[in-house]
């Protein structure tokens, strides 16, 4: 059982306030026990935004900071915005839309910019970036990675973390090598979609009951997630949102204390600088 007093975070989930549960999935996560959420914004053409320039990116993310303002109502402790830009845009852009990737690079860049923007006012916690987690050509692979280093360079000037998109890899220190190069320390560098193994970036494990074990055995800091997607149309994928506070449980049970205080107090501080006990509620 969680007990009052444990902070329970999915540091990795959307939420569609239109089109699909919205609210009612951040109900569903307060009842089975959770607390705190990173809400991450949707992909841009998700919400029916085409982006031509960096500035149309802007009301995806301002709608993600409402619905995160109306989902901090529900629960017991606090959620937050990330913000960025899917690093599957680029190939829409490329393929369906006819852009070079250059052209596509400088798009994502000043989406990337524009998130910035909302983190340097407060009103994001940490921003979101990538690469293809698929096979693209080397000219698309250097136009992501660029946007990456874009993300990272923010990142830097703004104190606070990135979290990525990207292929599945037990070693990604080239990427948090390129982190820090722009100013931005390895530990601010998260890979969400994560196994519980990881070089380079924190990892946001998918809260799957073997990838946990794993982290847990490890006792390196890393996050959990269920990468919820809110979508009518894939009612099953991914992970649900009751799933983090049930694993939080199911780790509790199994003598893995050390293990949710890595995941839900320490590394959202090491990483995000966010006290996930100080903004638990007493009537909780």
């Amino acid at each position: 059982m969680i007990d009052h007093e444990t902070p329970v975070l999915d540091n990795h989930l959307h939420l569609d306030p239109d089109n699909n549960r919205g609210i009612d999935a951040v109900r569903d996560f307060a009842r089975a026990g959770g607390t705190h959420l990173l809400v991450v914004n949707k992909p841009s053409w998700h919400l029916g935004v085409e982006a031509e320039t960096g500035e149309d990116f802007r009301p995806v993310f301002e709608r993600t900071i409402e619905i995160v303002d109306d989902a901090a109502a529900e629960l017991d402790g606090c959620a937050w915005p990330v913000l960025g830009v899917h690093p599957g845009l680029i190939s829409r852009l490329v393929d369906d839309r006819g852009y070079a990737p250059d052209e596509a690079c400088e798009i994502m860049r000043g989406g990337i910019d524009v998130a910035a923007e909302h983190v340097e006012r407060g009103e994001a916690l940490a921003l979101k970036s990538g690469r293809p987690h698929y096979d693209v050509d080397d000219e698309v692979w250097d136009a992501s990675n660029a946007v990456m280093r874009r993300a990272f360079e923010r990142g830097a000037d703004l104190d606070c973390a990135v979290q990525l998109h990207a292929e599945a890899s037990e070693d990604m220190t080239e990427v948090t090598n390129w982190a820090e190069e722009a100013g931005l320390p390895a530990h601010k560098v998260v890979k969400h979609y994560a196994g519980g193994r990881l070089a380079g970036p924190i990892p946001s494990v998918m809260s799957e009951k073997d990838r946990l074990e794993v982290a847990a055995d490890r006792g390196e800091p890393f996050l959990m997630e269920t990468d919820y997607i809110d979508d009518p149309d894939r009612p099953g994928a991914v992970l649900g949102p009751k799933t983090v506070p049930r694993r939080v449980g199911w780790l509790l049970e199994n003598g893995r204390e050390g293990a949710v205080r890595n995941a839900h107090v320490e590394t959202p501080e090491l990483v995000y600088g966010i006290d996930t006990e100080a903004t638990l509620s007493d009537d909780r």
